[in-house]
């Protein structure tokens, strides 16, 4: 891997199947971002811990999420892949971290604004859900990244990092570069009942849909209320089906969205539709999945490999922070 390419660090929380949110929402970017910076992928472990107290079968969801990503286009070969929960690095940065952080800073972060809105919830939110932003900072900083592929949502978290590495540089030397931030524009995709999609709603469209359950889905979408019958007009702008159009049937909305206004196409032509641009384009990662899955022991491969990797890093950001602040002689 060329030394000239910039670092990029980004990771996933480990809380389950991967949907269509993720593909698009980060998946498609990293897949992008790979073949010109030097990246760092990992497996959130401990992140997803910040809002649940177990994760059921925590190996077996690692080892799906890797084999998805790689079915997707993420290649070992030209990233590092890793788990944050092998990386005690990343903790004791953190830790560090964590003093050069004014509370205030982290109770005026938005997700925990939104999450802490009156006491009974402040009772049910953890510490680790506070100090959030502090460990996702020493997640970048931790392997000097350069940049972080954020969605506009997310950049309020980057510019805390920012902050929390200014701070500690102020005191002891420009040892952490200053992230910029890599914009991504995700394409709002909605679950099939309309709401966010969430596993734990359970209206995802998941990377590992069979053909069958993709068609069982795409045929429960919410299409426009008002149009009860074949022959009622509708309008596509309130379609959850005609929103998925935009993403993957560009080339066709003008006719879908003539043929729902003028009724003369039908909701479940339109899903058939649908179901058809979907269903061939995960076939690709389906049968990529197949092929990964009949190798035992390749995620285990993979991860001994990448671990080792972004240790030799971690562990030499660590050693020189150590130093500057007197830990070591």
């Amino acid at each position: 891997m060329s030394n000239e390419k910039k670092r990029l660090v980004s990771g996933m929380r480990t809380t389950g199947s991967l949907h269509l949110g993720h593909l698009e929402g980060t998946l498609r970017n990293w897949t992008r971002l790979q073949e010109s910076y030097d990246c760092f992928f990992f497996c959130a472990v401990w992140h997803a811990f910040t809002d649940r107290l177990k994760i059921d079968n925590l190996p077996g969801v690692i080892e799906e999420m890797i084999i998805d990503w790689m079915s997707v286009g993420i290649d070992p070969e030209k990233s590092v892949i890793f788990r944050q929960s092998s990386m005690p690095q990343h903790a004791e940065l953190s830790t560090i971290l964590s003093m050069f952080t004014p509370l205030g800073w982290l109770e005026r972060c938005p997700t925990f604004k939104d999450e802490v809105r009156d006491e009974e919830s402040g009772e049910r939110v953890s510490l680790g859900k506070l100090q959030y932003p502090v460990l996702m900072t020493a997640d970048v900083a931790v392997y000097k990244a350069q940049a972080v592929p954020v969605g506009r949502d997310q950049l309020p978290h980057l510019e805390l990092s920012r902050e929390i590495l200014r701070r500690f540089n102020h005191q002891y030397g420009e040892i952490f570069p200053e992230p910029a931030e890599i914009l991504s524009e995700v394409p709002m995709l909605l679950g099939i009942d309309n709401r966010k999609m969430s596993k734990s709603y359970n209206n995802a469209i998941e990377l590992r849909e069979t053909s069958e359950s993709l068609k069982n889905k795409i045929q429960q979408m919410i299409t426009d209320p008002a149009r009860v019958r074949r022959t009622d007009k509708g309008n596509p702008d309130v379609c959850t089906v005609y929103g998925y159009h935009k993403i993957y049937s560009p080339d066709r909305c003008a006719e879908i969205s003539e043929g729902c206004r003028s009724a003369g196409i039908g909701c479940r032509d339109c899903k058939g539709i649908l179901y058809e641009r979907l269903n061939g384009m995960l076939e690709p990662f389906r049968a990529k999945r197949v092929q990964l899955e009949s190798r035992p022991g390749l995620v285990s491969e993979i991860l001994a490999v990448g671990e080792t990797r972004a240790r030799v890093e971690a562990e030499k950001t660590m050693d020189e922070v150590r130093r500057v602040m007197g830990f070591l002689s």
